[in-house]
């Protein structure tokens, strides 16, 4: 089966085409991030518009490199949710018009489920049942995966996610946007220990995250740091750059932890953008080896959004398409509401 996949979810324009015997046969992104980046976040109407005019130009793209025509293309899914309304809207229109053009079916994919499948388009696929810590901008939760579509979520954010708990964060420290690489970044010339963060709701049991308090924490941070002054100098800006992000994924670490021991799985599966954070992966690593635990990540182009992992998920999902024209969306879907395949 050679299925077509369109990401339109949020900020990136995503196609691919995977089979399901060749496996991945060719991906294209096109990032919005320097339409939204005078606006410090991401504009719905602006990124909607941009799906509109970058959708197709991609398509054709991918079917070249592909070397396929597209005949051969035997379905298309798109990312029918969670995310912008009018972005998904942008998507599944294409989608299911190229499907009704070419005479295939047309099925619709759950965003972080592509996410949480992503790591099996590598070599080194992770086998059923692992625990799954997606986090990106829009979501933080932690699930346990025992097959496709077989999903508990153990935790969840409460109220900020920790990519928006970031981009928020560096909205503060003037670092621009998008948050979660400028304040990597630096980080890295922070000093250890000169402002102690909070690691929120880790002092009682559980596995839900909270990101809106140590994104308000930060803000006062800054402004004690500042006085009365206009911006706080660099290596004052680094070192609060520093503590916001160790305390922001040694959460993750913590709830993960957690989890794999609640659990008793033996592999963890990171997907989502914040997955690229490289501090992340340090600590992760350390924490899974204590653990006797086997770690995945997807290759790095493939933890943001991308149209490979919505090829993939809707390879696996083709026999549920929908026959319908009609451009249905859902903004808000729970994973917990996908049928086992």
């Amino acid at each position: 089966m050679r299925v077509l996949g369109i990401e339109t979810s949020c900020d990136d324009t995503g196609v691919a085409i995977f089979d399901t015997r060749q496996g991945l046969l060719a991906h294209a992104l096109y990032s919005q991030i320097e339409t939204h980046r005078e606006y410090g976040g991401v504009v719905p109407e602006l990124a909607a518009r941009d799906h509109i005019r970058k959708a197709i130009p991609l398509v054709d793209a991918v079917i070249k490199a592909a070397g396929c025509a597209a005949e051969s293309i035997q379905g298309v899914a798109y990312t029918k949710g969670p995310g912008l309304a009018g972005a998904l809207l942008a998507g599944s229109a294409v989608a299911k018009g190229l499907a009704f053009s070419w005479g295939v079916p047309a099925v619709g994919v759950h965003h972080m489920e592509g996410h949480l499948l992503a790591p099996m388009l590598e070599q080194d696929a992770p086998q059923f049942p692992f625990v799954a810590l997606l986090v990106s901008g829009g979501h933080t939760l932690l699930a346990e995966v025992k097959g496709i579509g077989e999903y508990t979520i153990l935790g969840q954010s409460l109220d900020d996610a920790v990519g928006e708990a970031f981009d928020k964060t560096a909205k503060i420290l003037s670092l621009g946007y998008p948050g979660g690489p400028a304040i990597a970044k630096a980080a890295l010339q922070g000093r250890p220990g000169n402002y102690q963060f909070p690691r929120p709701m880790t002092n009682r049991p559980g596995m839900d995250f909270s990101y809106s308090g140590l994104k308000t924490f930060a803000l006062t941070t800054v402004q004690k740091a500042a006085g009365d002054a206009d911006q706080l100098d660099q290596q004052t800006t680094a070192d609060i750059a520093h503590a916001f992000q160790e305390a922001a994924v040694e959460t993750l670490v913590i709830k993960s932890k957690r989890a794999l021991k609640q659990t008793g799985a033996k592999r963890l599966v990171v997907a989502g953008g914040v997955g690229a954070n490289l501090r992340l992966r340090e600590l992760l690593t350390q924490m899974t080896v204590s653990q006797n635990t086997k770690l995945y990540f997807p290759r790095i182009e493939f933890c943001t959004d991308n149209g490979a992992m919505i090829a993939y998920a809707g390879a696996m999902r083709i026999h549920q398409a929908d026959q319908s024209t009609a451009f249905q969306v859902k903004p808000r879907w729970s994973l917990e509401d996908l049928a086992p395949i």
